[in-house]
């Protein structure tokens, strides 16, 4: 039998993932109180058991000891029982955004601020955090690549990537990516703005790619960014670092930016150690 335990951040998505699992064929049960988790694994436990796929949802609501849970499935492991964990996660501005947007109190928001709430429970939650198999930080997913995430680890069985790239392209009149780790400006370089033909398409369109990329200098740029990020990303994954938001800027976000961002992607992807994503915030703008 594969016994899921599905734990995280309140807003962090674990009742997303939990329906999701669900319409791949797993029995889902959310938010069962703490003392029952363990007869509830020695019933799933049997032999004689029709399902093979149980997923048990687990969080702060159940956990009234503050720990207990950490506590319980170290326990059950220490008895023999086998399970993995997927800890849902986001960061404290996302999920403080989900929050106020669902209008909900955050269970350990004992004064009324979910700012507090969130550090409580991130404090709770750390040690279990550690202890995943699996760590989804949705704050920059959508509901179709969490899909995705989810059917690749729980239906194809390939290799879970622990650190997931977002390469994002911005204009810096817009202003900078609020999340991101590592920011580049690539403002040195000829603006394609200023050229009549140019000027309406943007660094999607072959023509900007064509004019951005004949320069020297975006050479250079590209092959010493990509050597930067291939030293750093197996530093990161050694560090425990699940996402790394990587923003390229220009001034409008829509030629010298997108162009090197696409740039970086195609020199990045289909590594197989990590995930990654591309968006361009400001390219409609």
């Amino acid at each position: 039998m594969r016994f899921v335990v599905v734990t995280g951040m309140s807003g962090g998505g674990k009742r997303t993932a939990l329906k999701m699992l669900e319409d791949i064929g797993f029995y889902c049960v959310d938010n069962l109180p703490e003392p029952l988790v363990e007869k509830f694994v020695e019933v799933f436990a049997t032999p004689d058991r029709a399902m093979t796929k149980v997923a048990l949802g687990l969080d702060v609501r159940s956990d009234k000891t503050r720990g207990g849970v950490e506590k319980t499935l170290d326990m059950l492991r220490e008895k023999g029982h086998s399970f993995e964990i997927l800890f849902m996660d986001a960061n404290e501005q996302v999920i403080l955004r989900r929050y106020k947007e669902s209008r909900r109190l955050h269970p350990l928001s004992e004064d009324g601020r979910i700012e507090e709430g969130i550090r409580r429970e991130r404090s709770i939650l750390g040690g279990l955090r550690k202890k995943a198999d699996y760590v989804i930080d949705t704050s920059n997913l959508l509901t179709r690549e969490l899909k995705e995430e989810l059917d690749r680890i729980f239906i194809k069985g390939e290799e879970y990537n622990s650190l997931m790239i977002n390469i994002v392209s911005f204009g810096f009149k817009n202003g900078i990516i609020s999340d991101a780790d590592l920011v580049f400006d690539v403002r040195f370089l000829p603006n394609p703005f200023y050229i009549d033909e140019l000027k309406q398409k943007t660094g999607n369109d072959h023509e900007v790619q064509d004019y951005v990329m004949s320069f020297d200098e975006a050479h250079i740029f590209m092959d010493k960014l990509t050597d930067l990020i291939n030293f750093l990303i197996p530093n990161y994954i050694k560090e425990g670092k699940y996402q790394l938001v990587i923003g390229i800027g220009c001034t409008g976000g829509q030629h010298r930016s997108v162009t090197l961002a696409n740039e970086l992607y195609e020199r990045l992807k289909d590594k197989g150690s990590y995930g990654i994503k591309i968006s361009h915030r400001d390219v409609e703008k």
